[in-house]
């Protein structure tokens, strides 16, 4: 039995890796956890049976321990990753680190080093790869069946709700507290076409990105600051209606109150973030961004990210010189021509 420490219950931390952990595995069990947020400890304590002694209302008591478990994840914030991880590594814990590994170049950089320097395993969550859809593309692209690939198009659809939830209302909406849109969002895409390069490095990039649409002076006339006071509340878009009322108990509800009722939801909306006019928050990450990439092998890729539209999904169209694969990560089947 594997036994796991979870530093940070949030939605990866708690409502995905640890929640996977419970339901799909008798071969690991979360032991401990690390979170200052009482209610969501309470939580974790409760579905996994943490014994009192292991719980935690910060990482910093955690790790002050003398190692008492095989493995942690650290699900902190991306700017609150680098000092956990280091004395997670100095205690000598294999680690799961929620994406991105940082914020900060150095930091990165370190991070391995340490790994090497005291022979520890560090896992960095770009889940993609483990996906049917991805791991169909690189078996096919391994295969030669399309023959060297030339080019590559991938889009990140983000989709207007998520990208309104996470990006503009919530906690990735601000580079300045967290990270560039293109890290928080996009490294997983990054990562994946490197490793459908078979590791082939970028030599050469252009990068243009604008925050064009999420500004105050796109308000609807007479909009209110929150919207559980505002006269659209039933006809906008980004309404916290049709983003949040729908999906009491999942993804994004889950994070915009940390009780799953309609009356805590409704006390949740005229307080904290998740309630604010989409045109009235202080973001500043871009809603919209396009990058050329060259990489060593040749392979020139074009990657756009994008708040406008409809499916939450990724497509991808690979040309090679014997043929091409286009893939759309919603859609279940798979056909070959």
């Amino acid at each position: 039995m594997i036994k796991i420490g979870v530093i940070g219950a949030g939605n990866r931390g708690k409502d995905v890796y640890a929640k996977y952990i419970l339901n799909h595995t008798n071969d690991a069990k979360v032991v401990a956890i690390a979170e200052p947020n009482s209610l969501k400890r309470k939580e974790m304590i409760d579905e996994h049976k943490i014994n009192p002694n292991f719980v935690f209302d910060d990482w910093k008591s955690f790790l002050s321990k003398d190692k008492f478990c095989d493995a942690v994840i650290i699900a902190t914030g991306d700017d609150m990753h680098f000092e956990p991880i280091k004395l997670a590594m100095e205690k000598g814990y294999n680690i799961l680190l929620e994406k991105p590994m940082s914020n900060k170049v150095n930091e990165c950089i370190e991070i391995v080093k340490m790994a090497e320097y005291y022979g520890v395993k560090v896992m960095v969550c770009h889940v993609l790869r483990y996906t049917p859809f991805f791991t169909k593309l690189k078996e096919l692209i391994d295969s030669g069946i399309i023959g060297d690939v030339v080019d590559i198009q991938h889009n990140e659809n983000i989709g207007n709700y998520h990208f309104a939830h996470s990006f503009v209302r919530g906690n990735w909406r601000n580079s300045n507290e967290t990270s560039p849109l293109i890290l928080q969002k996009s490294c997983h895409d990054l990562d994946i076409l490197s490793w459908l390069l078979n590791g082939s490095s970028c030599t050469k990039i252009a990068s243009f990105g604008s925050l064009n649409y999420f500004k105050e002076k796109n308000a609807p006339k007479g909009s209110a600051d929150r919207c559980l006071d505002c006269k659209y509340l039933d006809s906008c878009i980004y309404s916290p209606k049709k983003i949040y009322y729908n999906n009491l108990g999942a993804w994004p509800t889950l994070v915009a109150t940390e009780i799953q009722t309609k009356e805590a939801l409704d006390e949740a909306l005229k307080t904290n973030n998740y309630g604010r006019c989409v045109y009235k928050c202080d973001n500043n990450v871009v809603d919209n961004m396009v990058s050329i990439i060259e990489f060593d092998n040749g392979v020139h890729v074009t990657f756009n990210l994008c708040a406008f539209t409809d499916e939450v999904c990724r497509t991808i169209k690979i040309m090679g010189t014997k043929g091409e694969i286009r893939g759309n990560d919603l859609k279940k089947s798979y056909r070959s021509l």
